[in-house]
């Protein structure tokens, strides 16, 4: 993540997206780079309109985890003190 976040640094700041940019961000966050992750990464990038990728992501996904709708989970019913020593019961006949 931390290399799409350096990428996504520099097109804020409006700077190019290369090789040699990634890896000065990286660094400067105190991390050691990995030259194929990058070269990678900057490849992937060639060509993608970072801004509109940006719009469209937002509008896929919620802007926020609690705006999210959560699925309720049934309870559990537990069963009473009677009922499991009725069970229990069974097992010795």
């Amino acid at each position: 993540m931390e290399y799409v976040y350096a990428a996504m640094l520099l097109h804020k700041a409006g700077k190019k997206v290369d090789e040699g940019s990634v890896k000065k961000v990286l660094e400067a966050a105190g991390l050691k780079p990995d030259d194929a992750r990058i070269r990678a990464l900057v490849a992937a990038l060639e060509g993608v309109n970072i801004e509109e990728a940006i719009k469209t992501a937002a509008v896929v996904a919620p802007a926020a985890p609690a705006e999210a709708k959560k699925e309720e989970k049934p309870k559990e019913e537990k069963p009473s003190v009677e009922e499991a020593a009725a069970g229990l019961g069974a097992l010795f006949g």
